[in-house]
């Protein structure tokens, strides 16, 4: 699929797919005329690379452990420093935080959306 397909699907703009590819998060092939062209995982990996900027992870870590996101699961770890393996921990640690913050969130609105709706079924 071209750059635009790839766009649409995945909600991301171009310009950050161009970046993505520049930072060897994902991989483009090249038509004779210079056009990139994405296979489907491609789908499924922006999705990833999004949720996982989404979470506050940087991209230099994503590059990392995007290998651990694929299946069959192939793990790269020569170049595991004990900074990097304290780096994601901390981001790990920071994410489950922010998981428990939205949980709490989405039970009170739920919460909220229960006790108005019987309101207003009941007149």
């Amino acid at each position: 699929m071209r750059i635009g397909e790839l766009s649409e699907r995945t909600g991301t703009p171009r310009r950050l797919l161009r970046y993505y590819e520049e930072q060897g998060l994902i991989v483009a092939d090249r038509l004779p005329n210079g056009y990139r062209v994405y296979d489907e995982s491609n789908v499924d990996r922006v999705m990833q690379i999004r949720g996982l900027l989404d979470a506050g992870l940087p991209t230099r870590i994503i590059k990392q452990i995007l290998p651990c996101l694929n299946k069959p699961r192939v793990i790269h770890f020569p170049d595991a420093t004990p900074e990097m393996l304290e780096t994601l921990e901390n981001e790990r640690d920071r994410m489950t935080d922010r998981i428990r913050c939205l949980t709490r969130n989405r039970d009170a609105v739920a919460e909220y959306l229960s006790v108005v709706r019987e309101k207003l079924a009941t007149g």
